[in-house]
């Protein structure tokens, strides 16, 4: 049988990250910068200790006002400074739980800059380096941190179930109109020519080749629930492991 590892960004406060647990294999939780608290981030932690769901940290430009999603001039040191706090806390409550921080995940604008800008990518490895050099990193495959620091660290490459790409395999803009797939049958149409056929279907139309460890879905989706259960039942069909 293969195995497919599904990923959700929760603890942002979207209100069903109960609902999403059971579906997923890694999670992402939000640090309480972009969005959520410290007690979000424990409550989080305890849902995925008991689905047994991996835990990770996702980190963000301190931009509250724009859910981290807008990118943002920093100076090195303080971006490596958040970062490294942010990183910390989950750590911290996730073994004051009983459990061990996995991965590091980050979130937003900071996600998309350390694809392709050297010196964020450079802040999100620093701030990792500063903590625990066996966490995981999760990224897209073509970036930044995939081409210069594979050899530092373990990296798990990942794909998005519920965003379009563009021809280069960047994201779509959340401002476009139909970057977001919230029809469960469609993300599972983009979701299985991925797998299948280690293809995704551009925004224009074009097929390009991908390669991934993990697919992501969006937590604050509000058809993340609805996506991951037909997601779920589809590949179970298929034969395929998903926990």
């Amino acid at each position: 049988m293969k195995k497919v590892l599904l990923n959700a960004d929760v603890g942002e406060g979207a209100g069903f990250d109960d609902q999403i647990m059971p579906y997923v294999s890694w999670c992402n939780v939000a640090c309480g910068v972009h969005a959520g608290d410290d007690e979000e981030i424990k409550k989080t932690i305890d849902l995925a200790i008991q689905y047994n769901v991996k835990i990770g940290a996702h980190p963000s430009y301190p931009d509250r006002e724009n859910f981290g999603r807008v990118s943002m001039k920093i100076s090195q040191e303080d971006l490596i400074n958040t970062l490294t706090d942010q990183i910390l806390k989950v750590k911290k409550f996730t073994e004051e739980a009983g459990a061990k921080l996995h991965h590091v995940k980050p979130h937003g604008a900071l996600y998309n800059d350390a694809v392709k800008n050297k010196g964020v990518a450079k802040a999100v490895v620093n701030s990792i380096q500063n903590i625990d050099k066996s966490l995981l990193i999760i990224s897209p495959k073509d970036s930044v941190i995939s081409y210069f620091y594979k050899d530092d660290f373990e990296i798990k490459y990942e794909v998005f179930a519920d965003r379009k790409y563009n021809n280069d395999l960047t994201l779509v803009s959340r401002s476009e109109v139909g970057a977001m797939i919230e029809n469960p049958e469609k993300v599972f149409d983009h979701v299985w020519k991925m797998i299948s056929e280690e293809k995704v279907k551009t925004i224009s139309g074009e097929e390009v080749d991908v390669f991934f460890d993990t697919i992501c879905v969006h937590g604050d989706n509000p058809k993340s629930v609805e996506i991951l259960k037909y997601i779920y039942k589809e590949l179970i069909a298929k034969n395929y492991v998903l926990k």
